[in-house]
């Protein structure tokens, strides 16, 4: 008799597990046709302020029904990786594409600068800058002009301060607001070539310095003789040691005839006419 009476037990509670599955993938079926599957969407792990970089630790993944979605989420961390909330973002909250944007211009450029690295503006004119041809995130060498012996031309030197420098911005344009370039291959009619000259109308460049290099450059700057960019591929990372140079460098040969010139003259004798040794 007990055991009849346990294996009607049994029997009910099958029917009845049957029947709340039944159910369930019912409610679930009816679930997905009017709100869709779930889908992965980036919500904000905790609150985000405005203009606050997002990066991992801010956000993650959660699913939730494809009619929730809201227009322009994103589906990866990996693709809102260095962007910048455009607004306050609250914990929970979807991430979409109008609430975050890039560094740049409206960003501010303390987004753009390395940690332990600071940002110092130089006034430069078209010789001192390659024709203004520079762009943002164009790396350079920083040449100078260096006079200790009040003019004498003998004593000048043009000397490589700094090398391998990276262009933060030239005049207000940014490395994310320079002209995006869209090349795309074969015949397409929406094939753009960037133009050169579409950003070179700028007065300074701001450079990205360590703090004790932003003390040359101010150095540099107000009690020195000018400042020159060279213009370096980005690719190369080399340091070159490179010594000053003088005018005896740049004579070469004539080095000499120079040299004794100018002992002449500082001894208070009669130089050499037009400086030619009688020549």
């Amino acid at each position: 008799m007990n055991s009849r009476a346990f294996t009607t037990s049994l029997i009910l509670a099958a029917v009845a597990v049957f029947m709340i599955y039944s159910y369930i993938s019912s409610r679930e079926s009816e679930m997905v046709s009017e709100y869709g599957n779930m889908t992965p969407v980036v919500v904000a792990r905790e609150d985000i302020k405005e203009l606050e970089i997002i990066d991992d630790r801010k956000v993650r993944l959660e699913n939730v029904p494809a009619k929730f979605q809201m227009p322009g989420h994103f589906k990866r961390v990996e693709d809102l990786y260095n962007t910048i909330a455009a607004v306050p973002i609250k914990k929970g909250e979807q991430i979409t594409a109008p609430r975050v944007t890039y560094p740049g211009a409206q960003s501010g450029l303390s987004r753009q600068i390395a940690i332990g690295k600071r940002a110092l503006a130089i006034n430069v004119t078209e010789g001192q800058s390659v024709a203004r041809l520079l762009k943002p995130g164009d790396r350079v060498d920083v040449l100078a002009l260096v006079d200790y012996a009040a003019g004498k031309k003998e004593k000048l030197k043009v000397k490589t301060v700094l090398q391998d420098v990276l262009v933060l911005s030239t005049g207000l344009y940014v490395t994310n607001s320079v002209p995006v370039v869209n090349v795309r291959g074969g015949n397409e009619s929406n094939t753009r070539q960037m133009k050169l000259n579409s950003y070179t109308n700028f007065n300074t460049v701001t450079l990205e310095l360590t703090p004790f290099e932003v003390q040359k450059m101010v150095f540099l700057t107000t009690a020195g003789n000018g400042i020159y960019l060279s213009l370096r591929n980005n690719d190369d990372k080399t340091i070159e040691r490179i010594s000053a140079t003088r005018l005896y460098d740049v004579l070469g040969e004539d080095a000499a005839e120079a040299k004794s010139y100018f002992a002449e003259k500082n001894a208070g004798g009669k130089a050499p006419a037009g400086g030619s040794g009688g020549r």
